[in-house]
């Protein structure tokens, strides 16, 4: 009277295949997409092959972690290589430039970077005794910590650009 639902099985193994590849359009990161190819090699593959359910769980489960973890980085050094690296949080304030907001004492005082922020800044070893008045520009340096160490910017100069060259 009831159907044998082992038999309708081949409909999970779908469901699970398209739901992995809605949830890497999300994601972007090629660890459902692997999921899915486990998914469908290894539990739609055996369904066809009329290996028991058991067995059709372990090879997807095999098959998917075999995926994500040998083929999964190969791909992903394939999509970013020869793309340079995006400088992300206190990385990209390097070589940002920066206005004195008070003025300098002992090399210490603060700046406001270009990006808004307030920072406080200690001039760089080779400009330690430079005078550094409310309003001269200067140029971030490095991050150390919670200090940007910086530098002056000559009058009319800009900061150079992240491969060193002025702008």
């Amino acid at each position: 009277m009831f159907p044998d639902l082992l038999s309708y099985s081949w409909i999970a193994w779908l469901v699970i295949v398209v739901a992995a590849v809605v949830l890497e359009l999300l994601s972007l990161n090629l660890v459902f997409i692997m999921i899915a190819a486990g998914s469908l090699v290894g539990g739609l593959g055996t369904w066809l092959l009329g290996w028991p359910w058991e067995l059709q769980v372990v090879c997807a489960a095999i098959l998917s972690a075999l995926l994500v973890f040998f083929i999964r980085p190969l791909l992903y050094r394939m999509l970013v290589r020869g793309r340079p690296r995006e400088l992300t949080n206190v990385d990209a304030l390097a070589g940002m430039e920066a206005r004195a907001t008070g003025r300098f004492t002992d090399g210490t005082g603060f700046a406001r970077l270009d990006n808004g922020e307030t920072w406080t800044a200690r001039l760089d070893a080779s400009h330690a005794h430079d005078p550094v008045a409310v309003g001269d520009r200067l140029v971030v340096v490095a991050i150390k910590g919670a200090t940007a160490v910086v530098a002056p910017l000559p009058t009319g100069a800009t900061a150079p650009g992240p491969s060193g060259d002025r702008s």
